[in-house]
């Protein structure tokens, strides 16, 4: 059995396309608040969490929704179109707004888009595992996380190079050429993935090796989960929580924190979160691989210590240098370990009708971790100081160390031989 790259590649544009979106809004959304209309950084720091709090409540609702639908274009491709594009049609409205330091246009226009972002993050997320057979899922979630990265990558080059220096900047440019690339995303998406076939694909393959959910005694579907499952589900959901805790600060504040504690003036910032991307990037396949071999548990435990230790390196640097970069780096590194295997691991205890569901729980976990970091740190930065930010997230990284080795369930299976041949067979 092997994972299908090209097919898996081409459904992670809907990721792409989300992680472009909102590496502008965690970064670029703070300077506006600030800078344009002058908001104090708890109450940023609460506008920051408004994403967050309709994901909370919606990503579940239309996760579940979709896991329900049977259209022509499948169960999630409708969400995704429909999404997509009025998210485009509304975040377009925001840098005319801050251009014409209209804040109630702005609010209206935030609101807007982050309604219609969040109702396709989960049918978008959803298709990876709806496609992909069970024992690769760590490996898909890997290459799905890839095309994110370069969304990322290709948000934060598009800041450094359109953002220029001054308290209040034209941001048009740059919301004009995320648009266009969500766009370009959705189109790939629709001409180039025909979901029901796919999903069609998995069924008969894992059919096909005895992996089929019927045959698994850890799913229960609609049924509830055993007790053990449950508690190693629970466990694992509050380790997503905290390690959203700590990376969601970071993320949030750190172009606020470059500014204040660095000096740093317009995009600049952008530099340190590119290199942890591309350290993202470069880290994702071969997590991916190592995971099938070593586990998902061992590696998840891995990146959340790199996690704690790098934000605690870089809560010591006073000026910006060289080494930040390779600090920046690992952080991409643990991030990737973690991100690779932490959502299968969810879906892993539910049955294929059930993807949605259980990705709309992976969400509620993190959104709530996200609604409530951004005003707790956000409170530490303005009472307390901006230095407090890395220290903050490193003490949430070490917890969710310690929730994650409660977690007994959910990691990779081997894959069961289809002959006895083949148990003596070996990867290519």
């Amino acid at each position: 059995m092997k994972l299908d790259n090209k097919k898996t590649i081409l459904v992670g544009f809907a990721f792409l396309a989300i992680s472009a979106f909102w590496q502008v809004y965690d970064n670029i959304i703070p300077l506006i608040l600030k800078y344009t209309f002058h908001i104090g950084d708890t109450l940023s720091g609460a506008i920051m969490a408004l994403d967050n709090i309709f994901a909370l409540i919606m990503l579940p609702i239309f996760g579940a929704w979709s896991d329900k639908v049977n259209s022509r274009r499948g169960k999630r491709t409708p969400f995704i179109f429909v999404g997509t594009v009025l998210a485009v049609i509304f975040m377009l409205l925001l840098p005319a707004a801050a251009n014409a330091d209209n804040l109630v246009l702005f609010a209206v226009a935030l609101f807007a888009t982050l309604i219609a972002m969040s109702t396709f993050r989960s049918p978008a997320v959803s298709l990876m595992p709806d496609v992909t057979p069970k024992p690769l899922r760590s490996k898909g979630n890997a290459i799905i996380n890839l095309m994110g990265a370069i969304g990322i990558i290709l948000s934060l080059g598009l800041i450094m190079l359109l953002v220029g220096e001054g308290d209040t900047p034209n941001y048009e440019p740059l919301f004009i050429s995320i648009a266009v690339i969500m766009v370009i995303s959705l189109a790939i998406l629709l001409f180039k993935v025909d979901e029901n076939r796919m999903v069609a694909e998995r069924i008969a393959v894992e059919k096909e090796w005895g992996i089929s959910d019927e045959a698994d005694e850890d799913q229960s579907g609609d049924a509830k989960l055993s007790a053990p499952v449950r508690k190693s589900l629970i466990f694992l959901l509050m380790s997503v929580a905290f390690w959203y805790m700590a990376y969601n600060a970071v993320t949030t504040a750190f172009s606020k924190y470059a500014t204040e504690m660095w000096g740093m003036e317009g995009g600049a910032f952008a530099g340190a979160l590119m290199v942890a991307s591309v350290g993202a990037l470069i880290s994702f396949i071969p997590v991916g691989i190592i995971s099938s071999k070593l586990g998902r548990k061992k590696v998840i435990l891995f990146g959340v210590l790199l996690l704690a230790a790098s934000f605690l390196a870089v809560a010591l640097f006073k000026t910006p240098n060289f080494a930040i970069n390779i600090v920046f780096f690992l952080v991409g590194v643990a991030w990737a370990s973690i991100n690779v295997n932490s959502y299968p691991m969810v879906v892993e205890m539910c049955k294929g009708s059930d993807i949605g569901k259980f990705t709309g729980m992976y969400y509620t976990f993190s959104m709530a971790a996200q609604v409530l970091t951004p005003v707790l740190s956000g409170a530490f930065l303005e009472h307390v100081g901006y230095w407090t930010l890395f220290p903050y997230a490193t003490v949430f990284s070490v917890i969710a160390f310690l929730t994650m080795l409660m977690v007994k369930h959910g990691d990779s299976k081997p894959m069961p031989a289809k002959s006895k041949l083949e148990a003596f067979d070996v990867d290519d």
